[in-house]
């Protein structure tokens, strides 16, 4: 909690210098259809993360079941976990940084550093610095992603969009599949995993659907949005 503090406290401090404004310039007062803009963006994003699971358990049959131990407190550390991971991100590459960005050297350019610095910043927080083939692939999947998130806060000059994407991707992988630091959540992997062979094209599609349909469903809900300015 003392982290994101300071960190509002930090994007106060050079939207007052850059401009003399505040936080009001970060889009950060809820609105109706901000609430609305959230709700659905997360809703979406999670269900299509959530596919991927299922493409598992249709294509590899994997399997999974209920945690028969999951209480109310693992719900709340789970949530407010992915609250705090997600807002600290957010606040790094869509806050204060790339609203200046996007000021002096235009949206393309802004968006573009955005989620260059996205994908390298993963190299680091997934601890895969130095392995060449992880890099490309984590760099280019997270800058694509982050090359959406960057657009949201553009067009609609809020980081409600943003956050809800975000978070909709998080939450569903970590707090309900346990595919996270935070340990066994609503769901967890029935182990051994099946041996079965599959297609290179089945393989691939489970792989990939989710991310790609991630990527280009919210790409195509932004752009139908009304930019604000």
């Amino acid at each position: 909690m003392l982290g994101l503090i300071i960190q509002l406290l930090i994007s106060w401090l050079l939207l007052w210098v850059y401009n003399k404004s505040n936080l009001k310039e970060l889009g950060l007062t809820p609105t109706k259809q901000r609430l609305i803009d959230f709700g659905l963006f997360f809703t979406i994003t999670a269900a299509l993360c959530a596919s991927g699971f299922l493409l598992k358990m249709l294509i590899a049959q994997q399997r999974w079941q209920i945690n028969d131990g999951y209480n109310g407190w693992q719900f709340a550390n789970a949530f407010w976990w992915n609250i705090k991971s997600v807002l600290f991100e957010e606040f790094i590459f869509r806050g204060v940084l790339l609203y200046i960005l996007i000021k002096r050297i235009g949206q393309t350019k802004a968006i573009l550093i955005s989620a260059i610095s996205f994908g390298v910043y993963h190299w680091f927080s997934h601890e895969i610095f130095g392995q060449i083939q992880a890099m490309i692939i984590e760099f280019i999947t997270t800058g694509v992603i982050g090359l959406v998130l960057a657009f949201g806060f553009s067009k609609t000059s809020s980081m409600y969009i943003p956050i809800a994407i975000h978070l909709g991707w998080n939450y569903m992988q970590q707090a309900v599949f346990s595919g996270g630091p935070i340990g066994n959540q609503i769901f967890i992997e029935i182990m051994p995993r099946p041996v079965i062979t599959v297609s290179y094209f089945a393989f691939f599609f489970m792989i990939l659907f989710p991310l790609i349909s991630t990527i280009g469903v919210n790409y195509w809900m932004i752009r139908r949005k009304k930019e604000v300015i």
